[in-house]
Formats: C-alpha cells, structure tokens, sequence
C-alpha cells in the first residue's frame, strides 16, 4: 500500500480527498499545515506528496523547495487554485512533478496519482534476474523460474515485490503489515513469517534479514 502525505488545510476538501484515495487502496496522511506535513514527512515512509499552495506556516512552494534541497526525491503533485502560467511554471522549476488546479474532479486526481506509480515501476528493468534462475518480469510482476512461470500466492507476490522495490532499506513490520492487508483485513505475524519463508527461497535465505523485533531487510538481488 502507497503512503502519501496530503497537505491541504481546507478540512472539507482535505477529509474528502482522505477517504477517497483511501477507497481506492492508498494510505492517506492528512496535514492541515506546513509544520504538520514536515512531522509526517520526517516520520512516515511517504511515497508521494499531494501539496496546496496557500496553507498555513509556509506555503506549498517553498514546502516543497526546502525538501528539494534535503535531497529527497519523493515524487509531488500541487493542488491548488493558482492557476496562472507563471505559478504552474514555479511549481515545475522548484521540483513538482505534476500540477492540478482547482476545482478538479476526483477521478482526475486519482488518474494523475497512479501515471506517478505508473511511472515509477517503469524505471524498474522489465526483466530482473534474481538469482538461482528465478527471473521477475516488472511489467506484468510475473515471477519464471527456468523460464516457466511461479504461481505464488497474492501476498507472496507483494511481499516479493516490496522487498525488490526497497533493496537495503529496513521494512518494519508496520509497513509490511500496510503493504500486505487491506483495511478489512487483520495482520497475521505468523502469517508474514510464512510470506517471509517463501521469498527467502526464492531471492536467497541470507539476502533477506531479520532484524529482531522491527522488520526485515533486503540486502541482495
């Protein structure tokens, strides 16, 4: 599950953007000021950020500038009333990667937020070898072992394919627990162990760590 940051600090627009997006599967974290979005930023693993312009504290441009400067490359979308050609060229200078103004219909919103996902997958080789003749195709997440097709099991598949997105960064369980069930859906410790197991056999028991009483990592492939 993608987590993305949602600052905006109309509490209408901001509730109904939150439990559209969630809907559709995505972990919104609402901020209904700069201060607030820096917290969430700093402290959760966001995939996105979903920014207004006119918001309290700082405005979304120099928001956005500062976090440029930090090196952080997490992708942003603007959503704001300022329509003019001069800000949506400010927003681009300063490091967006796409602009929507307001009012918008909630369905474009949700077109724009996955061409960035989209996206971000494409910059993934189509075929990834993993070691031990197993063979991921990232387009279509086809996992071949001696060119014939593995059928796994679907939270194995995203479990798999977490770990290969996020080599050598350490996935705590919270995180795995958020990639893997839906909201209608309890966590299972003992079922990720199993998930876990599975993987470990396929990109290499010692390629995937466990980090005692946090997560896992892996440091491979």
């Amino acid at each position: 599950m993608k987590n993305i940051l949602l600052l905006e600090d109309d509490m209408q627009l901001n509730d109904t953007i939150k439990q559209f997006l969630e809907y559709k599967n995505y972990k919104i974290y609402p901020a209904y000021d700069a201060h607030e979005a820096k917290d969430i930023l700093y402290e959760e693993n966001i995939n996105l950020m979903l920014l207004d312009i006119k918001v309290p504290y700082q405005n979304g441009f120099d928001f956005l500038a500062e976090v440029r400067a930090e090196k952080n490359s997490t992708p942003a979308i603007f959503i704001t009333s300022l329509n003019g050609i001069d800000d949506v060229t400010k927003g681009f200078d300063i490091g967006c990667d796409d602009y929507i103004r307001k009012p918008f219909a909630l369905k474009e919103l949700l077109l724009r937020v996955d061409v960035i996902f989209k996206r971000e997958l494409a910059n993934y080789d189509e075929l990834l070898e993993l070691g031990n003749d197993y063979i991921f195709n990232m387009k279509n997440n086809l996992l071949m072992y001696k060119n014939k097709v593995v059928n796994i099991r679907s939270k194995e598949l995203k479990l798999l394919i977490v770990f290969i997105k996020n080599r050598d960064k350490l996935l705590e369980y919270n995180e795995l627990y958020n990639e893997l069930w839906d909201y209608s859906e309890t966590p299972s410790q003992g079922s990720l162990r199993a998930y876990i197991t599975t993987v470990r056999n396929i990109l290499g028991k010692e390629n995937i760590q466990t980090i005692k009483n946090t997560g896992y990592r892996y440091v491979n492939g």
